[in-house]
């Protein structure tokens, strides 16, 4: 039997012969002008080189990225389509760099709505795709996603994942949310730079008093504080325990334990938002602590969204939003800092999002 691809490692400039007769010099050319290499890229080709793809992921996620797909591109996405099937991932998504509409429309994949902090410029795509790969007759993935916004700084993760999971939950108007809002909503959370636990708990509570919100934090001790001298880690801690006095006075429980994975597809399924504490060691290669909103399950993994993404890496916000991560990846990125404390910020019910049960194709998660 005729194998449907071949999988070719990618290596910028190193095209094959086939590729270059098919591909645009300027698609090349936007390939090769950043390094991809922490992202596993990857070629699949068609029987005959008639097609090909160029493919990326986040490690430790359950999806595959299709930056661009050239030659005959129905043939290279179905291919590109077995290829994730065998792979047992979740979701395999398609940058809109050269992509149309109607062929993305025709091999299943839905449009994903542009980010609220959509550039238009040359460095982001200007559409994107997404077609979820599991158990068929059970849904067609996130009936209702999140509004995507990116960070407009290095230290607002947890700002701008509160105010996206209030906007969709319906409390906060997705046209409200802009730079303002992000760093009115940073300013009153923050520890100086980072928005720890307990504070950002807070800050939910105060800037939305009607939403139900409650803290998991496994240690009684003052937290992401392991980069900064011990001068620098005394005041903060002291803002710290008046974040904690805080939230007594205002009625956020602390819970003095970690939130399991059982316990955050349980707020899933109840159509709550978890704001999630992760390392960003395994997904970037860096081990910085930051907040990414999760709102969504598919069989095996939770569905995220990280309001930063790295540029220099080749990422855009199609891998950032709707992305799954497995729930065991999920459970070894929480640990963060030296003491490997875990942290999340549950926010009471919402409309829409919750557990999906299943989608066109594909096995399912492994």
């Amino acid at each position: 039997m005729t194998p449907a691809y071949t999988v070719i490692p990618y290596e910028p400039g190193a095209w094959p012969d086939a590729l270059r007769r098919t591909a645009r010099p300027e698609v090349l050319e936007r390939w090769g002008a950043v390094d991809r290499s922490p992202h596993a890229p990857r070629l699949v080709v068609t029987p005959g080189g008639d097609g090909a793809a160029l493919l990326t992921a986040r490690p430790d996620t359950a999806y595959v990225k299709i930056v661009d797909a050239v030659g005959d591109v129905p043939k290279a996405v179905e291919a590109v389509l077995s290829y994730a099937c065998e792979q047992g991932l979740a979701q395999v998504k398609w940058e809109g760099w050269t992509a149309s509409a109607e062929d993305a429309a025709a091999a299943g994949f839905a449009p994903l709505r542009l980010p609220l902090t959509h550039p238009h410029g040359p460095g982001e795509p200007g559409a994107g795709y997404v077609r979820w790969l599991y158990e068929e007759g059970c849904g067609d993935g996130v009936a209702e996603p999140p509004p995507y916004y990116r960070q407009s700084t290095h230290f607002t993760c947890g700002a701008v994942t509160a105010l996206v999971a209030q906007a969709h939950a319906g409390a906060e108007a997705r046209e409200s949310l802009d730079r303002p809002a992000e760093l009115t909503l940073w300013r009153d959370a923050t520890n100086f730079p980072a928005c720890e636990p307990v504070g950002l708990g807070v800050a939910v509570r105060r800037r939305w008093p009607s939403s139900p919100v409650e803290v998991f934090l496994d240690t009684d001790g003052p937290v992401l504080l392991d980069h900064l001298s011990e001068d620098e880690r005394e005041w903060r801690a002291v803002l710290q325990q008046a974040s904690r006095a805080e939230a007594g006075r205002l009625g956020v429980p602390v819970q003095a334990r970690r939130l399991s994975s059982a316990g955050l597809r349980d707020a899933i399924s109840r159509r709550e938002h978890v704001l999630l504490l992760v390392s960003l060691a395994a997904m970037q290669g860096f081990d910085v602590p930051h907040w990414v909103l999760c709102h969504g399950a598919v069989p095996g993994a939770v569905v995220v969204d990280d309001p930063w993404f790295n540029t220099a890496a080749g990422e855009t916000w199609v891998d950032a939003h709707l992305l799954p991560v497995p729930d065991g990846s999920l459970d070894a990125m929480s640990p963060v800092g030296q003491d490997g404390v875990r942290g999340a910020v549950r926010i009471g019910g919402r409309g829409g999002g919750g557990v999906l049960r299943g989608s066109r194709g594909g096995k399912g998660v492994r």
